[in-house]
C-alpha cells in the first residue's frame, strides 16, 4: 500500500475526525467572506459608487469562483483533496486581509474589487474538497446528514459573518471588522494545514481527470438548478437586499440602524439553517431517500419569501426570515447527498464542480439583478418571483432524478 494509500484508509476509518476539522476550518474562513456583506451597500454610499458597482464588488467572488469551480473540481479528481482544501484557505486568507488594506489605500473599490475576485478562486478550491472529503468518508447511513454538517460549515460562517461584522462595525469600526475576520481567516488556514488528511486518492495522480473535464451528466446538471435556486434567492436577494429593506420600512431592532440591525434578522437565518442543515441530511438518511426532504425544505423557502414580501413589522419579519433560513438549510445537506448517490465516486470531485457553476451563477448574479430591479419596481415583485424560483426548482429536481433513475424518489445509494 502507498504512502497516500495509507492517508486515504487513514482517513476513512476516523471519518468523524476528518469531518469535525474540516467543519472548523471552513466555519472560520467563511466568515471573513460574510463580514464585508452588511458594511459594503452602506459603504458604497460613503465611497461614492453607484449600486450596480456595489453589486458588481458584492458579487465579484462568486464570478472568479465561477471560472474556478470547474477546475478545482478537476484537480480534486486528479490530485486528491489534501493540497487544493490548503491552498484554498491561505487564498482566502490573503483575500481576508485586502480587506483591510482596502480601508486605508488608494483606490479602495479597486482593492475591494480584486479581495473578492481572491476570495472566490480560494473558496472554489475550499468547496470542491469539502464536499468531497464528505462523500469520500461516508456511505448511506452516514452521507446525508455529514454533507448537511459541511455544508453547515462552509455556509455557516458566511452569515455568521454577516451577523458579527454588522454589530461589530457599528460597535468598533469598519477596519476593526475586517481586522477580525482576517485573524480568523488564518487561523483556519492552520487548522487545515494540521488536521485535514487526504481521502480521495490512492495513488499520487489521476491522469484520467483533465483540468478541463466538466461533468456534464444529468445528475450534477440537476443538482446543480437546485443550487442556483437556492442561492440565487438566499444570498443573491434576501442577504443583499435586507440592509435596504429594512431602511425603507423604518424597522430596527436593539436601537441599531437599518447596518446593524440586518446582521441581527440575518442571524436567524444562520440560527435556523444551522439546526436544518443536520437534521435534513440526517432525515433523508433515516428515509433512505433524499427528494421527500428536499421538496419539503423548498417548499420551505418559497413560504419564507411570500410572507417577506407582506412583512411590515419586526415580528413579521423575524418569522419571514426563519422560513428562509430553515427551507436553504434544510436543502443543503440532502442535496449534496443525492448528488454522492447519482454519481461515481471517482467523478465526484468534478460534479461538485459543476453543481458550484450553478450555485455561484445565482449567488453571483443575485445582488446585480435585484439590487437595481429593486430601484426601479420596488421590494415586492422581487421577493415574489423569489418566492416562485423554489417551485419552479422543486419541478427541474424530479424531471431530473426520473430521467436519471427512472423513479421519481428513488433510495439513497448504500
Amino acid at each position: 500500500m502507498t504512502r497516500v494509500a495509507g492517508r486515504v484508509q487513514a482517513a476513512a476509518d476516523d471519518g468523524d475526525i476528518v469531518i469535525g476539522a474540516v467543519i472548523v476550518s471552513t466555519f472560520f474562513i467563511g466568515f471573513g467572506g460574510g463580514v464585508i456583506f452588511p458594511i459594503l451597500p452602506n459603504l458604497g454610499a460613503v465611497l461614492g459608487i453607484s449600486p450596480v458597482l456595489v453589486g458588481i464588488i458584492l458579487s465579484a467572488n462568486r464570478f472568479s469562483r465561477l471560472v474556478a469551480n470547474a477546475p478545482a473540481g478537476s484537480l480534486v479528481d486528479r490530485i486528491g483533496t489534501r493540497t487544493p482544501f490548503v491552498v484554498g484557505m491561505f487564498v482566502q486568507g490573503v483575500a481576508t486581509f485586502s480587506y483591510v488594506v482596502a480601508m486605508v489605500a488608494p483606490l479602495p473599490e479597486a482593492w475591494f474589487l480584486f479581495a473578492r475576485l481572491l476570495w472566490g478562486v480560494g473558496s472554489a478550491l475550499v468547496f470542491a474538497t469539502a464536499y468531497t472529503i464528505a462523500a469520500d468518508v461516508s456511505d448511506g447511513r452516514s452521507r446525508g446528514a455529514n454533507m448537511g454538517l459541511i455544508r453547515g460549515g462552509v455556509l455557516f460562517g458566511f452569515p455568521t459573518g454577516v451577523v458579527i461584522g454588522g454589530v461589530l462595525s457599528e460597535l468598533a469600526g469598519t477596519l476593526t471588522a475586517f481586522g477580525v475576520a482576517t485573524v480568523f481567516a488564518f487561523i483556519a488556514s492552520g487548522i487545515a494545514y494540521g488536521s485535514v488528511p487526504e481521502t480521495h486518492v490512492e495513488t499520487e495522480r489521476n491522469t484520467s481527470a483533465k483540468p478541463w473535464d466538466v461533468n456534464t451528466d444529468i445528475p450534477a446538471l440537476t443538482v446543480g438548478l437546485v443550487n442556483f435556486a437556492v442561492l440565487f434567492v438566499y444570498i443573491g436577494a434576501l442577504f443583499a437586499t435586507l440592509v435596504l429593506f429594512l431602511g425603507q420600512n423604518d424597522l430596527s431592532v436593539f436601537g441599531f440602524d437599518s447596518q446593524g440591525s440586518s446582521g441581527i434578522f440575518m442571524g436567524l437565518t444562520v440560527v435556523a439553517a444551522g439546526v436544518s442543515m443536520y437534521v435534513g441530511g440526517s432525515v433523508s438518511d433515516r428515509r433512505q431517500s433524499r427528494i421527500p426532504t428536499l421538496l419539503f425544505f423548498l417548499g420551505a423557502t418559497s413560504l419564507g419569501f411570500i410572507l417577506l414580501t407582506f412583512a411590515d413589522s419586526n415580528l413579521s419579519l423575524a418569522l419571514a426570515c426563519l422560513f428562509v433560513g430553515i427551507g436553504q438549510g434544510g436543502t443543503s445537506g440532502p442535496l449534496m447527498a443525492l448528488l454522492g448517490d447519482l454519481v461515481p465516486d471517482d467523478e465526484m470531485g468534478r460534479a461538485v464542480g459543476t453543481s458550484n457553476v450553478f450555485g455561484d451563477i445565482g449567488g453571483g448574479f443575485g445582488p446585480i439583478v435585484t439590487l437595481p430591479l429593486i430601484d426601479a419596481v420596488g421590494f415586492e415583485p422581487i421577493y415574489l418571483s423569489c418566492a416562485a424560483l423554489p417551485l419552479v426548482a422543486a419541478v427541474a429536481l424530479l424531471v431530473g432524478v426520473r430521467r436519471e433513475t427512472g423513479r421519481f424518489v428513488p433510495r439513497v445509494r448504500p
